[in-house]
């Protein structure tokens, strides 16, 4: 039966994102909040970029349709079950969801500076983290077993781990349907774990998130007409960080905490090479250029459809690793781990990621002039 209801808020997720796009889109060009062609920018029109507004409004009509059929159809109250175990408090989360949202919308529509932007994101996270969901403790994989209690830690631990999921999503986001694929892709991947640990509300959270993604690619596919921009973005990511955290409560196995990390993996380590590559170069952490991966798989000839694809295919890859990393044990799990870390280092290598980095700092200094022959050439013109 709980399939049936994950089948309809999937389906009521994508059909009201698809009816709230367009009346967005016209929004966005009332309030001008319009991505313009520029030299960083891959977009050759100007085009409407408040698309997150859309996806969040569908997830919140699906949570509605959700609450009616607990109420009047008698669904399962997974929320109820979730909050009596671990005592965390939904509104509060809901409020953390809805201040990060509000930063997105803002910047949109104003660009905000790096500085109070960041500042809007942790304010969500310390929101969330104060209303009880919390990274806290996990299975410690060393001989003799036990688990780790993190303690005090477990809150800036959070917080951190919001704000970094919620940017992660966003600097991915440079292109048509990346970042709604590749959430997609980390909302099924999260999915199966919340299935496979009888973590029913986080699933249902997955399936809600999975449909608004779903339904916008029909506008944000190559060529896009309009973009998620930061009020997406960052709702996505800090969403995917929420329901790996709501997931994860049931398991404290390390294993599990690192799915979601690898589902959103292609990400990750695209915006920690670009952390690399900017502190080498001495530029801002916040500084936009060129040097992503879909950057350099556009560099190296592909279309911009193709090269969505590939990074598609290359965090389903991550994903499914990661799955069976969760699943079994011994010569299946050391397997996929090699896998894993082939792929990555693959990557690295093959698109030159790390070579801006690498000839900063090995690049030879230049020569200086043979001194000697100006000396020589000075004193015949004295001379003369």
């Amino acid at each position: 039966m709980v399939w049936i209801e994950w089948a309809i808020l999937f389906l009521v997720a994508v059909l009201a994102t698809l009816l709230l796009v367009p009346c967005v889109s016209d929004l966005a060009r009332k309030v001008d909040a319009v991505d313009y062609p520029s030299a960083r920018r891959v977009n050759k029109k100007p085009i409407p970029r408040l698309g997150g507004v859309a996806m969040v409004g569908a997830m919140l009509i699906a949570l509605m349709v959700y609450v009616l059929g607990v109420y009047v159809l008698g669904w399962h109250n997974d929320f109820l079950k979730f909050r009596n175990e671990w005592n965390v408090n939904m509104i509060g989360v809901a409020v953390g969801v809805g201040a990060i949202f509000v930063v997105g919308v803002v910047d949109d529509i104003v660009e905000l500076k790096p500085k109070p932007k960041l500042a809007g994101q942790i304010i969500a996270a310390c929101i969330v983290a104060a209303s009880g969901l919390l990274l806290s403790s996990f299975h410690n994989p060393l001989p003799g077993g036990g688990y780790v209690e993190l303690g005090w830690l477990s809150y800036p631990i959070t917080v951190f781990y919001l704000v970094a999921f919620a940017n992660v999503i966003n600097l991915i986001d440079g292109l048509d349907g990346l970042a709604a694929g590749i959430t997609s892709i980390s909302a099924i991947t999260i999915f199966v774990l919340c299935v496979v640990t009888n973590a029913l509300a986080a699933a249902m959270l997955s399936v809600i998130l999975l449909g608004a993604c779903v339904g916008f690619l029909r506008f944000n596919f190559h060529p896009a007409s309009i973009f998620m921009g930061d009020s997406g973005a960052l709702t996505l990511g800090f969403m995917l960080g929420i329901i790996s955290l709501f997931g994860s409560a049931r398991t404290a196995m390390l294993v599990s905490l690192l799915v979601p990390v690898l589902a959103a993996g292609v990400p990750i380590m695209d915006t920690a090479i670009a952390i690399i590559r900017r502190k080498r170069a001495h530029r801002p952490i916040g500084e936009a250029d060129k040097g992503h991966i879909h950057h350099r798989l556009m560099q190296a000839g592909y279309s911009q459809r193709v090269t969505v694809l590939i990074m598609w295919a290359w965090t389903a890859a991550l994903a499914i690793c990661a799955l069976v990393m969760m699943e079994f044990d011994g010569p299946v799990r050391i397997f996929a781990f090699v896998v894993v870390a082939g792929l990555t280092i693959f990557g690295i290598i093959k698109l030159k990621l790390l070579q801006p980095a690498l000839m900063h700092h090995y690049a030879p200094r230049a020569r200086r002039p043979h001194l000697p022959r100006l000396h020589k050439a000075k004193e015949e013109d004295k001379d003369e």
